[in-house]
């Protein structure tokens, strides 16, 4: 192995917070996290939560593998995440016709919180949307859909 790949020099490390497409977009999902969040807080949802509601209301009923692969996320976290949605009431989690198979599904307050929860998510967006003006959202919403092609 090269001495440059063991031990880069200061210059080049110094390119990581200019250059690096995981830093800002991971920066950038928190801080678009914040602004949903705070957005859904009168309603004791976060941004994730309330993807999840929207995704099994999208769906009806859902295999957790199968939502997992919609939300490019792993199963253990989103059956984590899911277990915390049913503790509150929102979603029931119930066996499918092989017993391997759990289904998800929203019950009535699911559906209800989602109904109080949408204004206040449609207003985030809005307000992304005038900061950061109607064809860097298009853009932005553009280029990160491609992105979901890496994986």
């Amino acid at each position: 192995m090269s001495d440059r790949i063991l031990n880069p020099s200061l210059a080049e490390v110094s390119q990581v917070p200019a250059t690096c497409m995981g830093m800002h977009v991971r920066r950038a999902s928190r801080i678009v996290t914040q602004v949903y969040d705070a957005a859904l807080r009168p309603v004791g949802l976060g941004v994730n939560q309330f993807m999840l509601l929207s995704a099994i209301h999208l769906v009806g009923s859902a295999q957790i593998t199968h939502l997992a692969q919609e939300l490019f996320t792993d199963q253990t976290t989103l059956t984590r995440n899911l277990k915390l949605l049913e503790k509150r009431g929102l979603i029931a989690i119930n066996p499918g016709a092989d017993r391997r198979v759990k289904l998800v599904s929203l019950t009535a307050e699911g559906q209800s919180l989602l109904a109080q929860a949408f204004p206040l998510w449609e207003q985030a967006q809005t307000d992304v949307k005038q900061h950061l003006g109607q064809q860097n959202w298009q853009t932005l919403l553009s280029l990160l859909s491609e992105i979901t092609t890496l994986g």
